[in-house]
């Protein structure tokens, strides 16, 4: 058990911190709630206290009935100060939303109002969830303001890409999912016993997987996952090209969980216009032909390739150096020629230590049926199967529901199949990995 002490600013994104603490209370921690005047407009304190069974404050001047104690504790039997008492206590300091405006005080080492003189009397690990409109987060100040708390040493959840709270808004700025923010605080919990000298939890929690798909420790520490996302863009003219849907969002969410298990990331990214996760290398490509030479630059130093980037299956044979003008023309034919399979051509090429994970994009409700020969003519250890016919999962939206097919751990020639119900891509990223350390653990 850990005491976790969670701070809310204001912002739509207040509510999604109530899952938050019911994340970390089922799973045995203990949690404290500071908020911020203004989220108290969103989501009362009486949320926060009933899920967290201790009271929650919001300014300097009030009196905490649990003088600064945890549940698992017993309060002291004098008034100490509770912006000093609760950090003291605290074993890992999550704000979540954090608004930019806290941001900006954070950046700027404020203490204003009770949360950011928590920030500052804090010596333990500090983990940050922005959330607000995209404008406000891609602006330059806000930003720097990033930067300055991440050269600091605040572990950034960085924010995902979806529909924000303005009607008919999107973009990037949406709080990261709950169980996102909480593998990222497990995460640091594990860090920073680890740094302290503290090893692994005498109950075996540091290795352990519990069954909310959520890595308890660092499972991928010393592995180097080499992801691809994204689509390609095939040119037929120098501003025209031959493309799909794909807006990388299944790959940059398995970037990010391998991170936050501990791995050392390397994402390639096809025409993707998301985030870099934090802690994730990236290296930007355009055409198939460039992803599969960065594929075979990057593959023989990886020990987990998951190639979920959806690469063109054809090309234009003669594509034009300059724009084709349409003046005097009645049409236009192109004749396409077959694109280089980079998955099969790595596989060929693949060490007996090495776990490859393949995608397959199918329509309609044969999707997974003859998957499981793309599984073995490619010489995969797993296929993740989604089905594109729907228009709730899959491509450029925050949900996805697959099939994971692995080889029979048996001797067969069984297939093994998984169902992850719909889910946002981040939990399915989660079940993604579960079973790539399945299948390493099984070796």
């Amino acid at each position: 058990m850990s005491r976790i002490l969670l701070g809310v600013s204001g912002g739509i994104a207040a509510y999604k911190a109530l899952e938050l603490v019911r994340l970390a209370t089922a799973d045995g921690h203990s949690v404290r709630v500071v908020q911020t005047p203004n989220s108290e407009r969103f989501v009362g304190n009486a949320s926060f206290a009933a899920l967290s069974g201790a009271p929650v404050l919001s300014s300097e001047f009030e009196r905490d009935p649990a003088r600064g104690a945890f549940p698992d504790q017993a309060a002291p039997t004098h008034a100490p100060l509770s912006h000093l008492e609760l950090v003291a206590n605290a074993e890992v300091f999550v704000i979540a939303p954090a608004s930019a405006n806290t941001i900006a005080k954070l950046a700027a080492g404020l203490a204003d109002n009770l949360l950011s003189s928590c920030v500052l009397a804090a010596s333990c690990p500090l983990v940050v969830a922005p959330a607000m409109n995209n404008r406000m987060y891609e602006h330059p100040a806000t930003q720097a303001n990033l930067r300055a708390l991440r050269e600091r040493g605040v572990i950034l959840v960085d924010p995902e890409v979806g529909r924000l709270a303005s009607k008919g808004e999107q973009g990037v700025g949406r709080l990261a999912e709950p169980a996102r923010i909480f593998a990222a605080c497990v995460h640091a919990l594990a860090e920073d016993r680890v740094g302290n000298g503290a090893g692994a939890p005498a109950d075996g929690a540091g290795v352990e997987q519990k069954g909310d798909g959520l890595s308890h420790s660092a499972p991928l520490q010393g592995l180097k996952v080499l992801v691809t996302a994204g689509g390609t863009r095939e040119p037929i003219d120098s501003v025209r090209f031959v493309g799909n849907s794909s807006s990388g969002r299944m790959g940059f969410a398995l970037a990010q969980v391998a991170r936050e298990r501990g791995a050392d990331v390397m994402l390639v990214a096809a025409n993707v216009a998301l985030p870099t996760p934090d802690g994730v290398t990236r290296r930007n490509v355009a055409t198939g032909a460039e992803l599969k030479e960065v594929c075979e630059q990057e593959f023989p130093g990886c020990d987990v390739l998951l190639m979920s980037a959806a690469v063109a299956d054809f090309r234009p044979a003669n594509p034009a150096d300059e724009k084709i003008k349409k003046t005097g023309r009645s049409g236009l034919e192109l004749v396409l020629e077959p694109t280089a399979d980079v998955l099969s051509g790595l596989a060929a090429e693949r060490h007996a230590e090495q776990t490859l994970v393949g995608f397959a994009a199918e329509h309609g409700e044969q999707a997974v049926k003859g998957a499981g020969m793309k599984l073995t003519a490619k010489g995969l250890d797993a296929l993740v199967v989604n089905d594109i016919s729907r228009t709730d999962i899959g491509f450029d939206v925050d949900a996805n529901e697959v099939t994971i097919l692995t080889a029979s751990r048996n001797g067969s020639t069984q297939i093994d199949r998984h169902h992850v119900p719909r889910a946002s891509k981040v939990q399915v990223a989660d079940a993604i990995l579960d079973a790539v350390e399945s299948l390493r653990g099984s070796r």
